[in-house]
């Protein structure tokens, strides 16, 4: 049981980081970032202040509203997401920016499907290892357990849906012309507004529930 919560743990602050490496990723290709991300980019261009401040003052009023819904979701890798990605994601781009100045067309593609896998991956480790998801996750997960004839990947899809409207609504209300919110709005956000939630499912059951288990069966607590 001791090997089984040292994985889980490995797998919560591993999920977190390599969300945040890539939603750094998603940034630097700039052809659009995943559903939540375009929200907080639609807030970070009418609130003036650090992208990781205004990510953690976010993800607290989310918090609020998850512990009076179902405190489970709460846990050890809620709290690292919410104080620790946004600045993983400054970080993330600042790299690529680096090590990846200038994309042509293909190579802003690869990179984009680079970041899609890892988001998916990394969503689908946390969620496994039970220790608590990011705040906006758990607004689907929630959902779907109090409605129990709605699948987690409906569910995600029409949360994900609902952040990119706002998140355009949003650029546009600060002034940005259509060029500058295709920057956050594009065919990434696309695909992971309609796929994410299929394949952090399909991550779940292939990758993340057999690495769990291991030597010994694991149930985890979330049905997804």
């Amino acid at each position: 049981m001791e090997n089984l919560q040292k994985k889980r743990i490995i797998m919560s602050i591993a999920g977190v980081i390599l969300c945040g490496i890539s939603v750094g990723m998603f940034k630097h290709a700039a052809l659009g970032v995943d559903p939540f991300q375009t929200l907080m980019s639609g807030l970070d261009a009418v609130i003036p202040i650090r992208f990781g401040t205004l990510y953690v003052l976010v993800n607290l009023i989310l918090l609020s509203a998850a512990l009076l819904l179902d405190r489970r979701k709460i846990g050890l890798a809620t709290f690292i997401n919410l104080f620790l990605l946004g600045y993983i994601v400054e970080w993330s781009q600042a790299v690529c920016v680096m090590l990846l100045p200038g994309l042509s067309g293909p190579g802003r593609i690869v990179l984009l499907a680079a970041a899609i896998i890892l988001l998916c991956l990394s969503s689908s480790l946390y969620f496994t290892a039970d220790l608590g998801v990011s705040t906006y996750d758990a607004v689907a997960l929630i959902w779907s357990q109090r409605q129990k004839r709605i699948p987690f990947s409906i569910c995600r899809i029409s949360t994900d849906l609902i952040c990119v409207v706002l998140g355009v609504l949003l650029c546009r209300l600060a002034g940005m012309s259509w060029a500058e919110v295709a920057g956050s709005v594009g065919i990434g956000t696309v695909i992971t507004a309609f796929f994410m939630g299929p394949l952090i499912t399909w991550f779940n059951r292939n990758v993340s529930d057999p690495l769990l288990k291991g030597t010994q069966e694991y149930n985890p607590k979330q049905n997804i």
